[in-house]
C-alpha cells in the first residue's frame, strides 16, 4: 500500500515521504481500516516537527483523524493508532473507540466531525457552559477548529463574533454564520468587540491561536467571562497575568480533548451522539474547502501548517470516497 512516512522531523512539505509499505497489522484490541478520507489537523504538522505532546517512533505515518471502512463494511470515524496514521491507504485504530459515521455526511465531512467538533463541544459546553443569548468570540473563525466552534455557538443560540486574517477568510466566516466578522489585519479586535457588546465584552472566548490573540481576548472578555484555551497555532504560548484575571473576574479554562478519551470515554460517545443529531438537523456541517489525492498530502499539510487554508482540507485516497 501507499503511505506517507516521516523518517526525520521537520516541516511537513519536506519531512513527509510517500512510500510503498506493507499494510499495518492490528494489535490486540485494534482493527484494520481502509482509509476513505483523512482530515488534516494542525497536530499533524506538529507531529512532523516533533513538537506534539505525543511523539511516535520514527518512521511514522501522520494523520490523526479519518473516516474509514472496517473489514465487515462499516463506515466509521476513528483516531488512528500511531505510528500507523491516516495519510495512507490503510490504518489501524482501537476497536473500542470507533464511532459510526453519520449517514448525512460524506466521507471527508464525517472525518472532520470528530476532533474539531468534539473539542468545540467540550470547550463551549463542558468547560465554558455557554448559554443562549451570550456573546461568543472565536479566533481563527474560518479555520478548521474555529469554523466548528462558530457553528456550535450558533447552534447553542449564541451571538458569534469571528476574528480572521484577511478578506477571503472574512467571507468564509460570514458564510458560516458569524454575526460580526473582524479582520485582525488592520481591524481593531478589542474595539470592535466592545462596540458590538455595548462595552460589556465577550462572555466566552474560544482561542486556538494563543499569542497576541490571547492578549486581545483578555482585554475584551466580559465580567465573569470565560476564555477557553484550545491551542497555540501562532506558535506563541501566552503567559497570562493572573492579577488581571483576578481584578476583572474572568476565568481561563484549558481544554485538552484527548484526555476525555482516557478519563471519560462515555462523554466522548455522548458528544458524538449529540454531534450526529446536530448534523442530521443541518445545524452543523463541516466546511471542507478542499479534497486532495493522497499524492498531494504533504503539500496540503504544509499549507495547513502555514495558515493558508480555510475550513478543513481532506486527503482522499483514489477511489476511496463515496
Amino acid at each position: 500500500m501507499q503511505a506517507w512516512r516521516v523518517h526525520e522531523n521537520g516541516e511537513p512539505g519536506t519531512a513527509m515521504r510517500l512510500e510503498e509499505v506493507d499494510r499495518p497489522v492490528p494489535g490486540d484490541g485494534q482493527v484494520l481500516l481502509r482509509v476513505r478520507a483523512a482530515n488534516i489537523n494542525f497536530p499533524d504538522a506538529l507531529l512532523c516537527r516533533g513538537e506534539y505532546q505525543v511523539r511516535p517512533p520514527l518512521p511514522f505515518t501522520p494523520g490523526v483523524e479519518i473516516c474509514g471502512e472496517t473489514e465487515d463494511g462499516r463506515r466509521v470515524i476513528a483516531n488512528p493508532a500511531l505510528p500507523y496514521g491516516g495519510f495512507a491507504e490503510y490504518a489501524v485504530a482501537d476497536a473500542a473507540a470507533l464511532l459510526a459515521a453519520p449517514d448525512v455526511l460524506d466521507d471527508a465531512e464525517a472525518a472532520a466531525l470528530h476532533i474539531g467538533y468534539q473539542t468545540g463541544w467540550f470547550g463551549l459546553h463542558r468547560r465554558a457552559r455557554l448559554r443562549a443569548g451570550e456573546t461568543l468570540l472565536v479566533h481563527a473563525a474560518a479555520g478548521g477548529v474555529g469554523s466548528a466552534a462558530v457553528q456550535l455557538g450558533k447552534a447553542a443560540g449564541a451571538r458569534v463574533i469571528g476574528v480572521v486574517g484577511g478578506p477571503e477568510k472574512a467571507a468564509v466566516a460570514r458564510e458560516l454564520g458569524c454575526d460580526l466578522v473582524v479582520d485582525r489585519h488592520g481591524g481593531d479586535v478589542v474595539g470592535a468587540v466592545k462596540e458590538a457588546t455595548g462595552g460589556r465584552g465577550a462572555d466566552v472566548v474560544y482561542d486556538p491561536v494563543g499569542g497576541e490573540a490571547f492578549t486581545r481576548s483578555a482585554k475584551c472578555v466580559a465580567f465573569e467571562g470565560r476564555i477557553v484555551v484550545v491551542g497555540f497555532a501562532s506558535g506563541t504560548i501566552p503567559a497570562p497575568a493572573l492579577n488581571h484575571a483576578l481584578v476583572k473576574n474572568y476565568s481561563i479554562l484549558g481544554l485538552h480533548w484527548g484526555l476525555y478519551n482516557a478519563k471519560d470515554p462515555a462523554a466522548v460517545a455522548a458528544c458524538h451522539a449529540e454531534l450526529t443529531r446536530l448534523a442530521a438537523e443541518g445545524a452543523v456541517r463541516p466546511l471542507i474547502s478542499e479534497r486532495v489525492p493522497l499524492k498531494d498530502a504533504a503539500d496540503a499539510v504544509q499549507r495547513v501548517a502555514d495558515g493558508r487554508s480555510t475550513g478543513r482540507v481532506a486527503v482522499v485516497p483514489e477511489g476511496a470516497s463515496r
